[in-house]
């Protein structure tokens, strides 16, 4: 860990691979020549990522409108559960003539991976415990994503901020928006738009995705998912795809554990027979 003149802001919040390689001195040792993301840069992306996943609450405003729901609760929902897949997975439900209970249920599930979220956030943001109740409400996909990309505390604070709250008030402003718009739209089906908001989920998560396990992980996840669909409620099989992750790194240790057994007892047999020799 880095100790410098600004303090513990300045430590980053765990390893980041050096993108920008490195140099090294007469001594053999690397010196790492990447510095500190700028403040500006860090907003730039959080505003980015805030603006383009915010404008999705329109289609959200109009998914809800068109599945029966009032114009108070659509805009209570987006204020108070504030996570878009958990919100889709509701209206989704009772679009489709669910009952509530079960809709509800299928939203709460779908949105328990967020609490996973919280507990890596914690330890990264490090906020005080006066803050912690009212960043739990920002603790969402986008936050979580454009904080973990973060060099150092001082930047991923920022990125959770700012990319918390113009996603917020983005998010509530346009379904407030959607929700007075559905009835001039017609049929809301037709427009496909309660695919907004995962389509951009998607678009943040791909370039995250750079080794063949983490593809493979992925892959596997999105097959689960979509196998049990049919015959499970909204929101279990998302929860249970997250299974993909441990499958693909056991069977993943079982490839590399046995050749490596292997050269550790031909090692280990090389090594008495030549103490024998001696």
């Amino acid at each position: 860990m880095r100790v410098d003149a600004a303090g513990p802001e300045a430590d980053p919040v765990g390893p980041r691979p050096d993108v920008t390689g490195s140099r090294s001195d007469a001594a053999g040792s690397t010196a790492d020549v990447t510095g500190p993301k700028p403040d500006a840069a860090v907003v730039r992306d959080a505003l980015g990522v805030g603006t383009a996943v915010g404008l999705s609450g329109f289609a959200f405003g109009v998914t809800a409108a068109g599945s029966g729901l009032s114009l108070l609760q659509t805009c209570a929902l987006s204020l108070a559960v504030f996570t878009g897949a958990s919100q889709f997975a509701l209206v989704g439900a009772l679009a489709a003539g669910g009952n509530p209970y079960t809709a509800a249920a299928g939203a709460f599930f779908l949105g328990v991976r967020n609490s996973f979220y919280g507990l890596r956030l914690s330890q990264l943001l490090a906020l005080p415990r006066a803050l912690r109740p009212f960043a739990a409400q920002w603790v969402i996909d986008e936050t979580t994503a454009v904080t973990l990309s973060q060099p150092t505390r001082r930047a991923a604070r920022i990125g959770f901020a700012v990319t918390g709250l113009s996603l917020y008030v983005l998010w509530n402003l346009t379904t407030l928006l959607g929700a007075l718009g559905a009835e001039a739209l017609g049929d809301t089906d037709a427009w496909g738009l309660d695919a907004a908001s995962p389509a951009v989920f998607l678009a943040l998560l791909a370039p995250m995705l750079k080794s063949t396990t983490e593809r493979v992980t992925a892959a596997l996840a999105v097959l689960l998912a979509l196998g049990l669909l049919p015959v499970l409620p909204a929101g279990v099989p998302v929860l249970l795809s997250a299974l993909a992750a441990p499958v693909v790194l056991f069977l993943r240790g079982r490839g590399n554990g046995g050749p490596s057994q292997g050269r550790g007892k031909g090692t280990t047999r090389g090594t008495a027979m030549t103490e024998a020799g001696r």
